[in-house]
This record gives structure tokens, sequence and C-alpha cells, in this order.
């Protein structure tokens, strides 16, 4: 953090203060904030408002060509200029933006940025008296010509610490004091490429603790209790405390800010947002805080390099750090300010503007704000949800002219696409409306517009019910050899659901499926797909089978026995197996990270995992494997007939233990990670 305090001490110096009388009568005070260097545009607010002088707050457009060079805005700042320049049409604005920085460096130019070359040279002149403060984002270079005096145009006056102006009109003498440049705490003291009291660089300005103390020095240099004191800055007081604390010091019976950019300008005191006393207070302590944590930590480096005059500065600054108003008591009263003060923040010039009236001594507000357009809840396309009833919605980018006087809205209906509205008959009421809006040009379009989106809806349901409708086939065999199996032996009795027709399958499941998406012309039922608990497969996975009997390992053996690889194994499964088929082979399931490292682990591993040697293969889905075994009529587990006719005579109670020919142990096939081998 740089801490090179100014190089030519303020103090003692002249203030430089001018009075200047527009009308002792009656007058009209327009404020606004970032013209962004659209100065022509200034003698056309004055005249639509009947304005005798201008207050601006900031980002007026103080660059020049030179600005433009290396050594002057950077690549962020000017592409952040480009964005909000009004100088450049929207087409060629995001041309821009969409260009590398390079190219906006190259293709930009001044008369894109701002019009102060102009007003410079006399091209544009201002027609009344314009008083501003600079923004966050000026040349520190124009600004220092302005106070050296190379800089002069007629009827502009810049605000700074060192420089105040009195307007006497409408029968009030208005003192404006001014304070430039953003509020970051941790660049207070740092001048940047400033070589007296103004701080910035690279296209960018900010607010240091010595003008803060210069400021207070010119305000209590120039008090006058005949004037109404008018602070005008570019950080907000009611988002900075340290502001608020400014204006408590200075006595500013009103501020002007901006720097927030909102669409609505605000009019507010403190007693209007606060909840109580406490609250203002906590707003100014916060902001003492921030300041004392950045003071403390270069303290002795700034007392170091600073002279006498500088130091007299940096006690004013301090004063208004530590100015919180006192816990209210009988003793210590309420801060007048707390009510008596106002605060505006405005909105960027194109968006609205506030016009202070003073007449006999009154001072009246008159805030104009372009505002948020709302248009679009009535034309937005709002997506619907199967249980949301609403009435068709025109699309965002067509306007519509009414042909007719309004009507009463007709009752809410859902949205339906064609087909299924010609298999259905609505209700009276609802075939009222649906006709209706059939007929509009709009609402077709929008139905034509939602058409495709359900279609694609419905094909994505079509193939989750082909998967559903095999899985219920499968299911089917697997019973149907369930219940011819113990047949060999016995017939018990059958306890399983008579097999129905497909097409009474698929009404019995139509009816009993809950609520259904639009039907469309693919041919789907329409029935929503139910969704499946089962979490997905892993995809990397080792299947590894032993021995019966086999007692496990490890984690850590089992990273061990897979060497290299075993340092990207994420987890190690051991399914329990079930007290029926203790007899069967010992299963595991190991995850790695990635393709590689699995195919690294079946490649290159130990030859025995405590002393057993086990089986591996790739982990595959039970779809898979059963869709690549052959299939039969008595399609049955295991290798074959031995395997069946175990079953059967297992089931019969003629057999001890578990039956040894299932896929577990006769299938060469690697069922899927967090399944159980047996069936």
């Amino acid at each position: 953090m740089a801490t090179r305090p100014p190089t030519r001490s303020p103090l003692p110096r002249h203030v430089n203060t001018q009075t200047t009388v527009l009308d002792t009568h009656h007058g009209r005070v327009l404020c606004i904030a970032d013209i962004r260097g659209r100065l022509s545009a200034l003698n056309d607010f004055a005249r639509d408002n009947n304005a005798t002088a201008i207050i601006h707050t900031g980002d007026f457009g103080f660059f020049e060509a030179n600005s433009l060079e290396s050594n002057g805005i950077n690549d962020r700042t000017l592409r952040h200029l480009t964005q909000y320049s009004p100088l450049i049409p929207s087409a060629q604005r995001q041309h821009l933006l969409d260009s590398a920085p390079e190219a906006i460096r190259n293709t930009v130019d001044i008369s894109l940025l701002s019009e102060f070359p102009l007003l410079l040279s006399g091209q544009i002149k201002l027609h009344v008296p314009v008083y501003t403060v600079w923004g966050a984002c000026e040349d520190v270079r124009v600004l220092e010509k302005f106070r050296q005096g190379v800089y002069s145009v007629e009827n502009l006056h810049v605000l700074d610490e060192a420089t105040t102006r009195c307007i006497d009109l409408g029968g009030v003498k208005l003192r404006l004091l001014g304070l430039g440049g953003a509020l970051v705490p941790h660049k207070m003291f740092d001048n940047g490429d400033g070589s007296a009291t103004i701080a910035g660089g690279q296209g960018t300005m900010w607010t240091t603790a010595l003008q803060i103390g210069e400021l207070v020095d010119t305000a209590q240099r120039v008090f006058d209790q005949t004037e109404t004191r008018l602070l005008v800055t570019h950080a907000s007081p009611g988002r900075e405390g340290i502001i608020s604390q400014l204006a408590l010091v200075c006595k500013a019976d009103l501020t002007i800010s901006a720097g927030l950019h909102f669409r609505y300008a605000t009019s507010y005191n403190e007693f209007s947002v606060q909840g109580d006393y406490e609250g203002f207070r906590h707003k100014l302590v916060l902001g003492k805080q921030s300041f004392d944590r950045v003071w403390e930590s270069v303290r002795p480096q700034v007392e170091a390099v600073m002279d006498e005059n500088q130091k007299v500065l940096m006690d004013k600054a301090l004063s208004v750090i530590e100015r919180i108003p006192p816990v209210t008591s009988p003793a210590a009263p309420e801060e007048p300010s707390w009510k008596n003060c106002w605060n505006w923040n405005l909105c960027d010039a194109a968006y609205g503007s506030l016009v202070l009236d003073v007449k006999d001594g009154r001072i009246s507000a008159e805030l104009k704000s372009q505002g948020f357009n709302y248009a679009y809840r009535r034309t937005a396309t709002v997506q619907q949800t199967p249980n949301q009833l609403t009435a068709t919605l025109p699309p965002s980018n067509q306007s519509q002219i009414p042909t007719k006087a309004p009507t009463p809205a007709p009752a809410p209906v859902p949205v339906v696409s064609a087909p299924e509205a010609a298999r259905s008959t609505p209700p009276p009421a609802a075939a009222a409306a649906a006709a209706s809006t059939d007929t509009s040009p709009a609402a077709s379009k929008v139905n034509g517009s939602n058409e495709k989106a359900e279609r694609e809806k419905a094909k994505k349901k079509e193939k989750k019910e082909k998967k559903e409708k095999e899985r219920a086939e499968k299911e089917k065999e697997k019973k149907d050899d369930e219940k011819k199996e113990p047949s060999a032996v016995a017939t018990p009795q059958s306890t399983s659901a008579p097999t129905l027709p497909e097409s009474a399958s698929a009404a019995t499941i139509s009816s009993d499926a809950g609520p259904k998406s639009p039907v469309t012309e693919t041919g789907s039922s329409g029935v929503r797909t139910p969704r499946s608990a089962k979490a997905p497969r892993h995809p990397w996975t080792i299947f590894m089978r032993f021995t019966p009997g086999y007692a496990g390992a490890s984690d850590a053996e089992v990273k061990e026995f897979f060497g290299e690889a075993g340092a990207k194994v994420m987890k190690v499964h051991w399914p329990t197996p079930h007290t029926h088929y203790q007899n069967r082979p010992r299963i595991a399931y190991v995850d790695f990270e990635d393709e590689e490292s699995m195919k690294a682990g079946l490649e290159k591993h130990a030859e025995k995992l405590n002393d057993v040697v086990p089986h591996m293969t790739q982990a595959t889905d039970k779809e898979t494997r059963e869709s690549a075994a052959p299939r039969g009529n008595f399609r049955g587990r295991g290798r074959g007939g031995a395997a069946y006719a175990a079953r059967g005579f297992a089931a019969a109670g003629l057999t001890r233990g578990g039956f040894k020919g299932g896929n577990g142990a006769g299938s060469g096939d690697a069922p899927a990670s967090g399944t159980v081998a047996e069936n």
C-alpha cells in the first residue's frame, strides 16, 4: 500500500470560494448524476427543467485524448467505460464488449467516451452554471490541470476539498461543499498517480484521508450561520458511515450523492430509515471501525513522512472519524441531523433527476425517476406445472394492440396441446375460454412454441415408459419361471396375479398413475414415469469374486493389492451374504476415480489377496448381462439344467444349504456395483 503524502502542503492557503447571485426571487437547481461524457445533454436538461443552475455528483467525463494512452486508462476501466458510455450505439457497444481488450483499445477513441475535448475547445458551451465533483471513473491528470489553473471552462465549477461555491437564489444562500471520488478504505492513504492532494490513477479516482481533513478545514473557514450548507459527494452517506460523519462535522443541512446506480432516486433522513437512534450510531461506528483497521496498520509510515501542515489536516480527518453522537441522555440530547439533515441519492442522468425549486427561502424538491418497467409481467410466458391452472400469456417479444374494450377474464383453464383438446370435451366454460384463446393469433403462436417443448418432454417420457415396460416384462418372466420350477416335484398353489393383456395393463397403469403430461402425436399415453429410488451405478468399478467362506480384507489391503492403481481407489464394498447362501462365493466391488486407474488395476495387481486368488472383471449392469445371456423357454439361473433341478429340490426341502448353480458361482459376468449377487 502506497503511503506517499502530497508533495505540496495545502496549508497555509487561501480558500477558493466565490458567491454567485443567480436570482434573488426564484430559482430552480437541477441535480443529476453520471452524465458519463455526454456533456451536450446538460443544456438540454437545463432547458427541459427550466433550471438556472446544475449540480452534478460525479462521473462527469473528465477524459481527453491522451487518457487512452498506455499510461492512462487500464483495460478493465476502459471496458467498464465502453459498457456504459451513452456515446456508443448499442450495436457497436455489444460488438466491442465481445472483443478482446486490445481490440477495444484500438477501436475506442475519445469521441466515444467523452465530449470533454469539445467543451474544452469551446465547441460546446454551457448555458447555465454547472457545479460538479469528480466520480469514480475520471482522469486524475485532467482534474489536476483544473486545480493548477491550466484548464478553465466558462460556467464549469469543479467542487473539491479546496474549492467551494455559494449561490444566492430564491432568498437562500446555498453553500456548496464537494468531495469527489469513490470511498475505498484501503486507499485512503494512497495518492496513486496524483501529484497534489487529488488521488487517482489508470482512469479511476478515490477519496483520501487528507482530502477529508482539507474539506473540513475549508468548511470551517467559510462557515456562515446565514447559509444553507449542501454537501455534494459521489459516495452515498446512506451506505458509507464516514460520509455521514463528514456531513455531521461540516454541519450539512442537505446532502446529494450518487454511486448506487438505481433506477429510482431516493429521498430520506436518518430517522426515516433507521429503526432507532442507536441504529444511526451503529452505522457511524461501522464506518469508524473500517477506517481504524487501515489507519492502525499504516500509521507509523504515514506519520513518519507528514509535515506539520499535513498533520493538521490529518487531525481534522481523525476528528471526522471520531465524530460519533453520544448515547442519548438528559445531558446529551439527540443529534439534530438525526431528523433535520435531508439526503438525496440520485440515479444516473439517463434515468432521472432532482430539481430543487427555491422560492421565498423555501427549498422544494421535485424528484423524477424512470423507474422499473413491469410490463414484462403482462407479456412474459410463464412455464406451467401440472397442478397449475393459469391462462395463456402472450409471448414477451410481441406487443398486442387492443381491438375492443376490456372484457372480464374467463375462468382459468390448463393449457393443453391440440391432439388432447380434440380427444376430450372440456366443460362449457372451459371450452368457451379455450375457443376464445385459440382464435387469438398470439395464443396460437404461444401454443405453437409450447408444442415443441411438450413434444420433447413426451419423447423423454415415452423412453422412460418403454424401459418400465421392459422391466415389467422381465419381472413377469421371472415370476413365471419361479411358478413353473417347483412344479417338477410339487405344485404349490399359485399366488401370482393373472397376466393381463398389454392393452389392459396399460389402461390399468394409466388410471392409477396420477397426474398426466400433455398428450402429443407421438402416441405416448401421457402417464408420468415413476422415478426409481436406486442410485446410479459408479462407472469405474472392478468386481472381485473369492472362494466361499472368505473372511474379506481391509481397505488398506485391497489398495495394496492393486499396487499403483490402489491410490485411486475411492471405495471398497463387501456385500453381506444372505444367511441361506453362506456357501456362495464372497464378492466385493472396488470403485476407482477414473477409467484409466480401473484398467490399470485390472492389468497390474498382486497375485493373491490374503492367500486367495480372486477372479476379477469390470462390473456391468444387470440388464447388460441378461441381454447378453442366451434365452430359452425354460430359462433358469446358473449354467444349465443342474441348477434348475437343484432349485426344484431345494424348494421341495430335499436338499441342505443353498443351491450352488446360481449366477454368483456359475456366471462369468460380474454383477453391477451395489447389487446383491444372489437374486
